[in-house]
Order: C-alpha cells, then structure tokens, then sequence
C-alpha cells in the first residue's frame, strides 16, 4: 500500500510504499474512504508542528473507511462497514480520564502523530482503540468524505458544550473557514436568535449565508461591533467564538461579548500562543473565557448521527478532492483559502 509518510522537521513529507498491515487480535484494517485535512496537517508538513510526531507515521487524522478485514475478538464489525474513529486513542487511568474529559488523557496516542493515519490505501484500527469503543459504524448511505468530517464536528460540539449557546442568543463566529462553517450550524441547530460571521473572504461570507448566517461582516471594511450591537439592543454578543488564530483577535472578541458573556477561544495559535489583552474586561464585565481542544467518543458519536440526520451540512463544506498520489498539493491547497474543506482520496 502507499502511505504519505512524515520524514522530520524541515524535511518533506512523501508518498512511499509501505506493507499492507495485516489485523492482529483486537485489531481491523480499513480501506480508506477518505481523509479530510486541515491546519494542522499544513503546519506538520511545513515543519511548523514537530511535537508529538514520529517520524515514519502516516499523516492524516479525519479518516472514514470502508472494514477490509477484522482481527480475532473483533465482534460488531463486518467486512464493508463505513467506520470512522476519533483522533484520540486515550489511557482510560488518569486524571482526565477518571474525569470523563478523557480528551485531555495524559498519555493519549494520536492518529497522525504516532498512530498511522488515513493518507494511505489502508488504515489499521488499534486494539485499544476498539477495546475502548471508539471506532464508530455509520449509515451506509453517506459519502467517506461526510463522515471523516465527524472529527471536526466532534471537536467543535466539545467547544459548544464549553462555551454554550441558549435559545434566542446572539453568537459571533470571527473566521469562516470549515470550522466557523460548523459553529455557525451549531448555533442555529442550538437556538441562536442572530449569528455573525466575520470573514475578509467574499467567497467564505457567501458559504456563511448559504449555510444561515444572519449577516456576515467584511472585517476589513465594516464595524463589526456596529452590527453586534445593532443585533443586541448594544449590549453585546452572548457568545463569541474565536475560529482564527490571531492572536490580537483574542481582545477583539472580549470586547464583543456583553457582560457576563462566554468567549471561546477555539482556534489554537501559533507558538505558545501569546496573545495581548486587556484582562479588566473579563474582570469588570464578569466574561467567562474557554477553550476547546479536541474531543472524545461521546461527541464524536453525536457528530455521526448529526452527519447521518442531515442536520448539519457536510456535503457544501467539502469543496474540493484530490487523489492520494497528489496528498502534498492538497495539503498545501488549504493555505490558498480558495476551497473550504478538501479531501483526499485514493486513486
């Protein structure tokens, strides 16, 4: 089989060819569907993002695939099954996990990262990953491109849960990219009375709208606190949600949000992500601050079935397709922000 393989910091990743993994006990091998990419791959094959990879793995973490085959044990799984898992194969014994944020597991191993993932002909699905019930069966009748965007899905309803939206609120989504694009249908399917998207793209303000905005703002043109406050009797967004990592955004969304708002920042930056702000305004107006980072089986499940129901929009959001052969230019594609979200597949 052929996998993209990552080779060290500061040097390109490439399509070699690799054994065909055959399951072992507890184990299954998938053909792949699809795999969806996204920043993060950008930054691993730009060498902007070493921590955590191995060298030799296989890149790609948003995989739907087809079972090619089952290891002995394996049971619930039969040879054809659309399955898809998330990113996160967690310990199940620290803290974190005990917690029931097994998202956050101390000693998690990572599709992509140190688990070969699904820029390949095949993917091999971990025992523990298996034992833990975290590889999920879908509908047959959606595309693998659909559900391999379940871990984007998952990891912004995770985010959801953590900053919350209630019915009749008004919501601020600052980047319109495929993760703005899914807040923006969580928050409408949650309730938001009025949700704006802030996006200097023509062509991603325009998805926005398709996809129920209630207005999108030009960042680089318009006063977009004009237009929260136009929609919120000038109090303010109850929510707003960070979906670019810029850092100087992080004050911007303080400001928009009313007292005792919730801001999300959502969007990891670069570094150690530094950012200026002024820390009176969550002081003075009481504004809850969260974050978001990955997400775990529970929210990965309710992402299929939102998938599988139709309620959330997967099939405008994956704009364009490359085969395996051309993994490389894909990835590089995501930084053109012509597309929103792009997907390999085998060819």
């Amino acid at each position: 089989m052929r996998g993209f393989t990552y080779r060290g910091p500061g040097r390109p990743a490439e399509l070699t060819e690799l054994a065909t993994p055959t399951p072992g006990p507890g184990e299954a091998l998938t053909r792949v569907g699809a795999n969806t990419v996204c920043g993060t791959d950008l930054r691993i094959l730009r060498g902007e993002k070493s921590k955590g990879v191995e060298v030799g793995v296989v890149l790609g973490h948003e995989v739907a695939g087809y079972v090619e085959a089952v290891g002995e044990g394996v049971t619930g799984f039969a040879v054809g099954d659309l399955v898809s898992m998330p990113p996160s194969v967690c310990c199940g014994v620290c803290g974190p996990c005990r917690r029931g944020t097994e998202h956050l597991c101390d000693d998690v191993h990572l599709v992509g990262y140190d688990i070969n993932g699904g820029l390949a002909d095949y993917w091999l699905i971990p025992r523990a990953a298996i034992e833990r019930g975290q590889l999920v069966k879908a509908s047959a009748h959606l595309e693998p491109a659909q559900l391999a965007l379940a871990e984007p899905i998952s990891c912004c309803l995770n985010g959801m849960d953590n900053y919350r939206v209630e019915v009749g609120d008004v919501v601020v989504i600052v980047g319109a990219g495929p993760i703005g694009l899914i807040h923006l249908q969580l928050a409408r399917i949650a309730g938001a009375a009025a949700v704006v998207v802030s996006d200097p793209s023509a062509t991603r303000r325009a998805s926005a709208e398709a996809l129920g905005a209630t207005v999108t703002v030009d960042p680089t043109n318009d006063d977009l606190s004009a237009v929260v406050n136009g929609l919120s009797a000038g109090e303010g967004a109850d929510v707003a949600v960070l979906c670019i990592g810029v850092p100087e955004l992080v004050n911007d969304c303080l400001g928009l949000v009313r007292k005792r708002g919730r801001v999300s920042i959502f969007a990891g930056l670069a570094g150690e992500g530094w950012s200026t702000i002024a820390a009176n305004l969550i002081h003075y107006k009481e504004i809850t601050v969260v974050g978001a980072s990955n997400s775990g089986r529970e929210n990965f499940v309710r992402a299929v079935r939102l998938i599988e129901s139709g309620a959330i929009d997967t099939m405008s959001l994956v704009t364009h397709t490359f085969g395996l052969s051309r993994a490389a230019e894909a990835i590089e594609f995501v930084a053109s922000g012509e597309g929103i979200k792009v997907a390999v597949v085998p060819d």
